[in-house]
């Protein structure tokens, strides 16, 4: 079965902002887009990063 969130803003941004990004959770992948061109590239982290990466910063 595959777990897949689709795409949402943090529940740190501001409500009419455009200026965020989105994140998508998928299996073992986590996808970051920028929320003004949801149909450009978007990055690809493992699931284990993505993790070390907020660790980081504080969520």
């Amino acid at each position: 079965m595959t777990h897949d969130t689709g795409w949402f803003k943090s529940s740190r941004s501001s409500g009419g902002s455009n200026a965020c990004v989105e994140v998508r959770f998928a299996d073992d992948v986590v996808r970051v887009r920028d929320s003004k061109n949801p149909d450009g590239p978007a990055f690809s982290f493992r699931a284990d990063a993505w993790a070390a990466f907020l660790s980081r910063v504080g969520r």
